[in-house]
């Protein structure tokens, strides 16, 4: 049950696998070659994985920060995201440029280096603490895993920021006030009783459709400060509403004419039609 002791296996997984791809031939067994591959991919996940709790339990409160996942696109933010970037890593030390271009490669590269470099000071220095004191992470062990989980998370933010376009932190900002804007339109609904906390709790497919109508209404007439403001730019609006600022604009003015009675007549009709 030791994390060092799972680690030590782990380690000797990958060191095997690695070993029978150096001596096999993948031009004469090209089949055999797919097959250590993924082999290798999937001991490397899981070492990672053990590598990742170990630093859990040795370093918590010195952990990097990981802050800026939240600029990543969600497409990207899987499990196997770690072992990727690994991958990345390796072959940018070969030379290789799978997803980036190439001078994008060659800036990345010393980082790639490095981390390689304190990944197999890692493997080395946890093996050695696996065979003495399984139980405990000295000073020692504990710096080099501050710095390998430093250097892994520049490493991952400098590969994906060359890779796509992650978000500027004005555009966090921008998601983070449509958040809100759901959350009060959802409030005001159930004051009003368009919707009833049964219906929320039971995640009624109707929510789908009824949630996004009322948060526009809400945007244009009662929170006209917020994320749906019309005194912005298109530019300035969040990727989700700047598409539609003329026809926003022109649902702002049809609603601004109608009575208090009309109002909540419309958003009643809007929770109840598909």
């Amino acid at each position: 049950p030791r994390l060092l002791s799972q680690f030590y296996f782990a380690d000797e997984r990958v060191t095997r696998v690695v070993a029978e791809i150096n001596g096999l031939d993948a031009e004469l067994d090209p089949q055999q070659y797919l097959v250590l591959l993924n082999q290798l991919h999937l001991s490397q996940a899981h070492l990672l994985a053990v590598l990742e709790r170990i630093m859990e339990e040795c370093i918590p409160t010195q952990r990097h920060s990981r802050d800026y996942l939240v600029k990543f696109p969600e497409e990207l933010l899987v499990d196997s995201l770690g072992n990727h970037m690994l991958f990345a890593a390796e072959c940018l030390l070969a030379g290789t440029f799978l997803e980036v271009e190439e001078a994008d490669g060659a800036q990345l590269r010393p980082q790639a280096r490095n981390l390689l470099c304190s990944l197999e000071l890692v493997r080395t220095v946890l093996r050695e603490q696996s065979l003495s004191q399984p139980s405990c992470y000295p000073e020692p062990v504990q710096a080099v895993l501050v710095q390998f989980d430093r250097l892994f998370a520049e490493f991952e933010l400098s590969y994906v920021s060359s890779l796509v376009g992650v978000k500027s932190p004005e555009e966090i900002y921008r998601q983070q006030e449509i958040i809100v804007l759901f959350c009060e339109t959802v409030e005001r609904a159930l004051r009003l009783g368009y919707l009833t906390q049964e219906m929320i709790d039971g995640y009624e497919p109707l929510l789908m459709f009824t949630i996004p109508r009322l948060a526009i209404i809400s945007g244009l007439l009662i929170y006209p400060e917020g994320p749906l403001s019309l005194e912005r730019s298109p530019e300035e609006m969040s990727r989700v509403f700047s598409p539609f600022y003329n026809l926003l604009k022109k649902i702002r003015d049809l609603l601004q004419v109608l009575s208090v009675e009309e109002l909540f007549l419309l958003e009643r009709s809007l929770c109840t039609a598909e």
